[in-house]
């Protein structure tokens, strides 16, 4: 193999012209010194529509001076972008995380410039993913122009995010540390409950799908007593670790990529980053693949634990916006909360304190005006806060009410008591 050239950031970003679409790389792999090459270009450029999921490093075009420069339409919605997300600068467009993919294949959203980084080139001529595989992969085979920032501190991962060098147009090398997220700091009470109670919900040889917070790490604290679980899920974090090492997760009862955890892509520390480095254990997919319900469905006792932000008495969970201010997306709480409903002895779960840090009431009379449902009351099974667990899969609109009204804040129960009397017990008739 001969040698990769490589060039400037500010060379390669020459390829981005007005009007273009350009992908850029997510999570702990979004090629930051890349994009700051974008933006240094601001001035010549218009209408550059920006399309990604979840972005981490210093890669805000929230600025005055972008403004008709970059257009940010957000896949999913994060700290990045939540601001641009929400005006006139930005939007947001409300997807399955499994079907990001299709949106680049069916020429949807074409893609005319692709920002990703990667691992260095093997002696075979192939760089890897690395951390963030998930939608990444359909990028690079549908973009028209690849930009790569080849870094010597990612992952090589194994599974999906194999790109040989003569698929990459430009190559930059970049040694860059790759942002961290750690959870594992002190937990408040109220974490710690809520993990027990869905740790009491998980069987020994289930398959685990849970993303990255401080409820999920707790949950998996509490597994070190378990045994036999398996790991496929969109997210994979540092909790995990303990748990492959312990022999607790060996996925061996899993019907799927038996003996390998299976994720699409990968955040937490640098410790995470160098345990999935060159480890044949974890399989590292596209999106498509890893939240295909039909794939999901096929290892037994698929436990997905989600959150949200607030849930309304007849079980419709709102986990993406704030009323009308889109905080996050869609993402793939729904691939899995209806996957694992289908699984063999699967369990789809939705884990949330019982109000928020203000004191505010999750479990509501009614969603907030303008607010997105995402899991829908027909997909909706298990509910746990730190005052208890329900399964209204089965139950009518008024059992499910009361059921989650006990396990609401002791502050908010009288308040949803009455909410429950106006709506079912006075016999009101609603004329349109």
């Amino acid at each position: 193999m001969n040698d990769p050239i490589y060039i400037s950031e500010d060379l390669a970003l020459e390829v981005v012209k007005s009007g273009n679409r350009v992908f850029i790389h997510g999570g702990a792999a979004t090629p930051v010194c890349l994009v700051k090459a974008l933006q240094r270009r601001h001035l010549q450029l218009k209408n550059v529509e920006i399309v990604s999921i979840t972005t981490l490093g210093d890669v805000n075009f929230d600025h005055p001076a972008y403004k008709s420069s970059f257009f940010l339409n957000s896949l999913f919605v994060s700290h990045a972008t939540r601001n641009i997300a929400n005006s006139e600068n930005g939007d947001y467009v409300p997807i399955f995380l499994s079907q990001i993919p299709q949106l680049f294949r069916k020429n949807i959203l074409p893609i005319d410039v692709a920002l990703i980084q990667v691992s260095p080139p093997d002696m075979h001529g192939f760089c890897s993913l690395g951390t963030s595989v998930d939608i990444a992969r359909a990028a690079v085979e549908t973009a028209k122009y690849v930009v790569a920032q080849v870094n010597p501190l990612m992952p090589r991962t194994h599974g999906d995010g194999f790109v040989h060098i003569s698929k990459i147009n430009s190559m930059v090398w970049q040694s860059d540390a790759l942002p961290e997220i750690d959870y594992s700091g002190q937990l408040s009470e109220t974490v710690q409950k809520i993990g027990f109670n869905v740790a009491s919900l998980i069987e020994d040889g289930a398959t685990l799908q849970m993303g990255i917070g401080s409820i999920p790490d707790q949950v998996l604290k509490n597994l070190t007593n378990h045994k036999d679980l398996g790991v496929h899920t969109e997210m994979f974090s540092d909790g995990i670790i303990p748990l492959i090492e312990n022999g607790t997760i060996n996925n061996s009862k899993k019907r799927l990529n038996v003996g390998r955890s299976v994720t699409s892509f990968i955040t937490g520390t640098r410790k995470l980053y160098d345990f999935v480095n060159d480890n044949p254990s974890i399989r590292t997919m596209a999106i498509d693949y890893v939240n295909d319900t039909s794939i999901i469905r096929q290892n037994p006792k698929v436990t997905a634990i989600n959150s949200a932000i607030e849930i309304d008495l007849t079980g419709q969970v709102c986990s993406d916006s704030m009323g009308t201010y889109q905080y996050s997306g869609i993402g793939g709480q729904m691939d899995f909360i209806h996957g694992a409903s289908l699984s063999d002895g699967g369990k789809p779960i939705i884990a949330i304190p019982s109000q928020t840090n203000k004191g505010i009431s999750r479990i509501v009379p009614f969603l907030k005006e303008g607010a997105g449902v995402v899991t829908t009351r027909g997909h909706v099974h298990w509910i746990v806060t730190e005052y208890g667990i329900v399964n209204l899969f089965g139950m009518s609109l008024k059992q499910r009410a009361k059921a989650l009204i006990a396990i609401a804040h002791p502050n908010h129960r009288e308040m949803l008591e009455r909410s429950f009397q106006e709506r079912f017990e006075l016999g009101r008739i609603d004329v349109c």
